[in-house]
């Protein structure tokens, strides 16, 4: 073979080969735990998505999150952070406070940044609001906090009333202080609050009935992942039994319930994903405060308070930040 040929011959296989390109580095992967369902929160988790994209990051362009969801079911909670783990997550956004307490029990080295309404230092969550310490901070929603206000509001829709009712899902970390906080307030002015448990549906409608016969004035709702999943329901409930009921979710008005009393859960949501944007960036939890989402929020549904043959006190009307007429 000639060398003119040789070459030629080579330098055509040369066009053949293929060309190697070097591996991109792989995403880094969120972890998003709720003991809710998406189907209940989404918009708060499209707030989530904000505040994370306002930090710099989108899910699916240069981030991956992996949603899991425990549809009020608590005991499901540990099995699905412990997939998160092993699949070695770069942080676990754990939303709502069973699922804040599971992560933080299942991982002290993942970053972990929490959504709460109580307090994180009272569930041992963080040290301190302002040094959290270890892997873990997050936002507060008040929603715990103004408990014994959703009592005040109740009195105040129905204030000839002296007895009240009040249902918690007893596995909820937040129920007995809930339930505390509420009991005091109730004391100060000077009416009955029966507590009631549910955490099944069947409980749910044997409460409701038992309130109906007690002749309570108002029910008040403690905050749940169980409830909150079951907002159409509730309010069904409700005007079914003829029964004035206040929650802190604002979804529960938009679903027909009467009145919604709590911090902004949106608004921690939004904080929460761009808290995640910065673990993602390197910053580490234990320098990063906790924050408090301090938007309180009080809506109100006029036409389920004309269902309920309700007069909402004009107070009560002038002070909501929206009403559904």
């Amino acid at each position: 073979m000639r060398r003119r040929d040789f070459i030629r011959l080579v330098g055509g296989a040369a066009v053949a080969w293929p060309l190697t390109t070097p591996a991109q580095p792989a995403m880094p992967v969120i972890g998003f735990l709720n003991s809710g369902s998406p189907d209940t929160f989404a918009p708060t988790v499209n707030a989530f998505l904000q505040g994370l994209k306002e930090s710099g990051y989108v899910d699916g362009q240069n981030v991956v999150i992996e949603f899991r969801w425990a549809n009020g079911q608590y005991d499901r909670l540990t099995a699905l952070a412990d997939d998160l783990v092993r699949r070695g997550v770069s942080v676990i956004a754990a939303t709502s406070t069973p699922a804040n307490l599971v992560a933080k029990a299942v991982t002290s080295t993942i970053p972990i940044v929490f959504t709460t309404g109580g307090d994180p230092v009272q569930l041992g969550l963080v040290t301190s609001l302002g040094r959290p310490g270890g892997n873990v901070t997050g936002v507060t929603q008040m929603t715990g906090e103004v408990a014994p206000k959703r009592v005040e509001l109740a009195h105040e829709l129905v204030p000839q009333a002296t007895v009240f009712g009040m249902l918690i899902n007893p596995t909820n970390p937040l129920s007995e202080n809930v339930k505390r906080d509420s009991q005091a307030a109730a004391l100060k002015l000077g009416v009955q609050l029966n507590v009631l448990h549910a955490s099944t549906d069947a409980e749910l409608d044997k409460a409701f009935t038992a309130f109906r016969e007690m002749h309570v004035g108002a029910l008040v709702l403690g905050t749940d992942a169980f409830f909150n999943n079951r907002l159409e329901e509730l309010a069904a409930l409700a005007i079914r039994n003829s029964l004035p009921v206040v929650y802190e979710y604002h979804q529960f008005v938009a679903a027909g319930g009467l009145v919604s009393y709590g911090g902004s859960i949106i608004d921690s949501y939004r904080l929460a994903g761009g808290y995640v944007g910065r673990v993602l960036k390197g910053e580490k939890p234990a320098d990063l405060p906790v924050q408090q989402a301090s938007k309180i929020e009080l809506l109100l549904n006029l036409k389920t308070a004309k269902t309920l043959g309700i007069t909402v006190p004009q107070s009560i009307q002038n002070r909501a930040d929206e009403v559904i007429e």
